[in-house]
């Protein structure tokens, strides 16, 4: 597990240099926009609400002793679950929304890694590739959010909150891989079958949704990048993965 999460991580090295050789960056205009505007939308939004939802929390303790450090406490995890909700939300809206710009990107790169047009079992529209993103990524976000929420609980855990943390970040990290490689697999399998191929590679979409989750924290920049970067690199990781099972088949 730990060697797939550092080749979809390692992937990242080469993306910008690829981007560059393939000319692709005309292909991440629109996406990167879209991004922005979201980022803008719903940080400005969430910053409103991180009090009000730490003024909730507080309301929990009804004794007097301990109720300045309990409201501290309070605040600081309201501000962690609107920091959690709206990278979640950031995250799938915008692979929702790229997905009929980010298909042709992700065609590109497969056909310069294997030397031939990619093989494809789906040839789909801008508005079944657009749905495609939807569906996928409504499924990932309704899943998200019900780990979520368990995982928060026990940040009022000590110690336990520690590895909360670490958890609820792979967990992020998981799903954010997962709409980046389905660009690729888009062409290859049908909703199910590409659920079932994340599910069994699931130590490179960690790795490549680690980096993805980084990039965000990198003001202006990060959000910017981030979907070129990171789709570049799900795109030759999930090509390579797709080769290796295939000639694996071949041999068995």
């Amino acid at each position: 597990m730990i060697k797939k999460i550092s080749a979809g991580i390692k992937a990242y090295f080469g993306a910008f240099g690829l981007i560059s050789k393939l000319k692709l960056w005309k292909y991440f205009a629109v996406p990167m926009g879209i991004s922005l505007i979201t980022a803008i939308a719903i940080f400005t939004s969430a910053y409103g609400l991180s009090d009000n939802i730490g003024s909730f929390i507080s309301r929990i303790w009804i004794w007097d002793w301990g109720k300045e450090t309990f409201a501290t406490i309070s605040s600081f995890i309201g501000g962690l679950i609107v920091l959690i909700i709206g990278l979640i939300l950031f995250k799938h809206i915008i692979m929702a929304l790229s997905a009929p710009f980010m298909s042709p990107v992700s065609e590109k790169i497969e056909a310069h890694l294997t030397g031939t047009q990619p093989h494809s079992n789906r040839d789909t529209s801008f508005m079944q590739q657009l749905w495609r993103g939807i569906r996928i990524n409504l499924r990932n976000l309704m899943m998200e959010l019900v780990l979520t929420i368990p995982i928060l609980i026990l940040k009022f855990i000590p110690i336990v909150n520690i590895f909360s943390t670490i958890l609820l970040f792979l967990m992020q990290a998981y799903y954010a891989g997962f709409g980046n490689m389905d660009y690729t697999l888009e062409r290859h399998f049908t909703y199910r079958d590409s659920i079932q191929f994340v599910r069994k590679h699931k130590g490179v979409t960690i790795g490549n949704g680690i980096v993805f989750l980084l990039l965000l924290f990198v003001p202006v920049i990060g959000v910017i990048l981030v979907l070129p970067l990171s789709v570049t690199a799900a795109s030759v990781k999930t090509v390579e993965t797709l080769n290796l099972d295939n000639k694996l088949q071949h041999v068995v």
